[in-house]
């Protein structure tokens, strides 16, 4: 890098391309989502109707969930070993090929039983690139901040792109749910899919331009002056620090698991047990998602002042009761009143997750990072993420009429990482963490 009069603007220029490439990966990842929620258990699930559609179309959605860790290990391994930019180009190709043949899939209707199979198949290999791109996308953000301080701030950037991804696919689907819906079942629902072309091509242009992490560099510059090489870095991760990995499990579920309730949960909930029509909560929740995006450097700023452990306790203790507040305004049906209780509780969640990232990868040492930090988020998305539409969908049905379980799995949620941030900040002051192998004395 030296010699590079460039060199300079990298840090800016990495964390653009955290933004883009995290906006893109999640765009790709929200579009399915939203689909689940209205469309694929007509087109892929046609036998099971109802509830029983909406929740095989979520099962769907979780398989993804489940592979992530896969694709956290892999290309941790990748991140950790050979370099950080590499692994994520290749999660970015991944997903945006993925995304593309899941919007020229035939239905049930035209294969069978092979279209199921099918999207299960590709929904797979969806999941092992996130599993591996958010990691990458926090860390090139990070590494390449100039203060060490400011750390969390620069990986808020990789944050900011999941509301961004959120709100244009929100704005996809805006344009084709206007449609009727024979055209909207037969061709519209496709459009969003098939526009992550486009999106695939600009994204690997900016990720392309970025420099590899200044701090993997002195790692792997480091790694080869030792006289014996590691274990692999997931190896390092499961057998010296169980207990760290664990509480950084439960420090992200509030982020991973309270999105994907508020996202994607909330339109099943609301389209089929409270009757709205499809248009207005997508509305709503495109209000909310460009509520949060303006929310992630706020947050992340106001965090860097504070203290990182002091803003996530108090996000996570009062996302314990804003579920309440968001159920008691949905109820009353009205699009100011839905956007004002989601809102509230977005408000919250939002900021936490603007920075939970950041105070994640701090405790784990540059060697086993990428493992360390993906490993902790999928595993957390893989447990909680994926399984909560599906058992907020059990619990809306087995309790009709009545929000209070909904409510409650929220504070739930809330509180199982305020725990575990609060641990996890003990951890971190005690210094009890581990040196990676090789580094020893």
């Amino acid at each position: 890098m030296r010699g590079n009069s460039k060199t300079g603007h990298q840090p800016v220029r990495a964390s653009t391309a955290a933004f883009i490439g995290t906006m893109i990966e999640w765009y790709d990842f929200y579009i399915y989502a939203t689909a689940a929620a209205l469309v694929f258990g007509k087109l892929f699930f046609p036998s099971a109707t109802g509830f029983y559609g909406t929740l095989a179309a979520f099962g769907t959605f979780a398989v993804g969930f489940f592979a992530r860790p896969l694709g956290g290990a892999l290309f941790g391994h990748i991140g950790d070993r050979i370099g950080r930019k590499k692994s994520l180009v290749i999660t970015l190709v991944m997903m945006g090929t993925v995304t593309v043949l899941i919007g020229l899939l035939p239905t049930h209707a035209a294969i069978g039983v092979w279209a199921p199979v099918l999207l299960v198949l590709l929904r797979i290999v969806q999941g092992v690139a996130v599993g591996g791109e958010w990691g990458g996308a926090v860390l090139m953000a990070g590494e390449h901040s100039p203060d060490k301080n400011r750390r969390t701030f620069f990986a808020s950037f990789a944050q900011l792109g999941s509301p961004a991804g959120l709100i244009l696919s929100m704005l996809m689907f805006k344009l084709v749910t206007g449609l009727d819906d024979a055209a909207f079942l037969s061709w519209g629902w496709r459009v969003p899919f098939l526009f992550s072309a486009v999106l695939l091509v600009v994204g690997f242009v900016i990720r392309l331009s970025v420099n590899e992490s200044p701090e993997f560099l002195q790692e792997k510059q480091a790694r080869a002056q030792r006289a014996q090489p590691a274990r692999a870095p997931l190896a390092q991760v499961l057998t010296g620090a169980p207990g760290l990995l664990a509480l950084a499990v439960g420090a992200n579920v509030l982020g991973i698991a309270g999105f994907y309730f508020t996202s994607t949960f909330m339109i099943a909930y609301t389209t089929q047990y409270v009757g709205l029509n499809r248009a207005v909560i997508l509305d709503c929740l495109l209000v909310v998602s460009i509520m949060q995006f303006f929310i992630t450097p706020l947050a992340a700023h106001i965090a860097s002042r504070v203290g990182n452990l002091r803003f996530l306790a108090t996000m996570a203790l009062v996302s314990v009761f804003t579920p309440y507040a968001m159920f008691n305004l949905v109820d009353l049906g009205s699009l100011s009143a839905i956007t004002l209780g989601i809102g509230v509780a977005v408000l919250f969640m939002g900021a936490y997750y603007a920075v939970i990232a950041g105070f994640v990868s701090d405790s784990f040492p540059t060697a086993i990072r990428y493992t360390g930090i993906s490993m902790a988020y999928q595993l957390s998305g893989a447990i909680f993420g994926g399984l909560t539409p599906m058992l907020g969908t059990v619990l809306a049905e087995n309790f009709k009429g009545q929000w209070w379980p909904l409510a409650a799995l929220f504070s739930v949620i809330s509180l199982l990482s305020l725990v575990s941030v609060l641990a996890l900040g003990a951890h971190g002051r005690r210094r009890v963490s581990f040196q990676p192998e090789g580094h020893r004395a």
